[in-house]
C-alpha cells in the first residue's frame, strides 16, 4: 500500500517564483515586473516573502525581461537564488515550470513551492505554511479562494502538464483528493496593467497609515 509522503523541513523544500511571461496587458514604462512600487521593482516583493520565510533555494524563471537587477540586493537569510532562463517562456507557463522542475530534481528537493512573480501581496507567513504542510499537494486560500502559492512533492512533478498556459492549476483539478487547502493572510491579486499598480499603491499606502 502507497503511503503518503514525509513532511519536508524547509530546507528540503524550495521555492519556484515564475517571472518569465510578457505581460502584454501592461503598458508602463517597465515590463510589469520592474515596475516601481512603494521603492523596489514589483518583482521584488516576492522574492523578499519568499527569502523571509526562510526557503531555499529559489529558483527564478526568467525569458521575456531581464530581472537579475531586481535580484542583487542582500536577502533576508541568504538563500541561494538560481536564475533559470525559460527560451520556450512564449509556449506558456508550463514550460517555465518544467524548468524549475528539472532543478529541482538535479538538487533531489523533496517538494517546491510554486508562486508568481505579479503578486506582491502574498507575504511570508503565506509561503511559509503551504511549505510546511504534510500534503503531496497543497495550496493557499485567502478568505476561502484557492491562490498562490503552491507545495508540489516530488512523486506528482510528473504529472504536471509539459505545455500550454497551466502550471498546477490541472494537476490541482486532476488530483483533487490529494489537495490540502492552506487558509492564509495576506492578498493574492496578480499586477496585469497600470492600473493595478496604482491600486496596489493605495493599498500600502492605506496599510502604512493604519500602522
Amino acid at each position: 500500500m502507497a503511503t503518503a509522503p514525509q513532511p519536508a523541513s524547509t530546507r528540503a523544500c524550495g521555492a519556484v517564483l515564475l517571472a518569465a511571461g510578457g505581460g502584454s496587458r501592461f503598458t508602463g514604462n517597465h515590463h510589469k515586473l520592474l515596475q516601481p512600487l512603494a521603492g523596489k521593482p514589483v518583482l521584488r516583493w516576492a522574492l523578499e516573502a519568499i527569502a523571509d520565510a526562510g526557503l531555499s533555494p529559489i529558483f527564478v524563471v526568467t525569458g521575456a525581461v531581464d530581472v537579475i537587477d531586481a535580484l542583487r540586493a542582500p536577502l533576508a537569510n541568504e538563500p541561494e537564488v538560481i536564475v533559470i532562463r525559460n527560451e520556450h517562456w512564449r509556449s506558456g507557463m508550463a514550460s517555465s515550470l518544467q524548468c524549475a522542475i528539472a532543478a529541482a530534481r538535479e538538487r533531489e528537493l523533496e517538494a517546491v513551492v510554486v508562486g508568481l512573480g505579479d503578486q506582491p501581496g502574498i507575504p511570508a507567513a503565506a509561503w511559509r505554511a503551504v511549505a510546511a504542510t504534510k500534503a503531496p499537494l497543497a495550496v493557499a486560500t485567502y478568505g476561502g479562494k484557492r491562490r498562490n502559492p503552491v507545495r508540489i512533492h516530488a512523486e506528482l512533478w510528473s504529472h504536471l502538464p509539459t505545455d500550454g498556459d497551466e502550471g498546477a492549476r490541472s494537476l490541482i483539478r486532476e488530483r483533487a483528493a490529494l489537495v490540502a487547502e492552506v487558509a492564509c493572510e495576506g492578498n493574492a491579486d496578480d499586477i496585469d496593467t497600470v492600473d493595478d499598480v496604482e491600486k496596489w499603491h493605495a493599498r500600502l499606502a492605506a496599510t502604512r497609515e493604519d500602522t
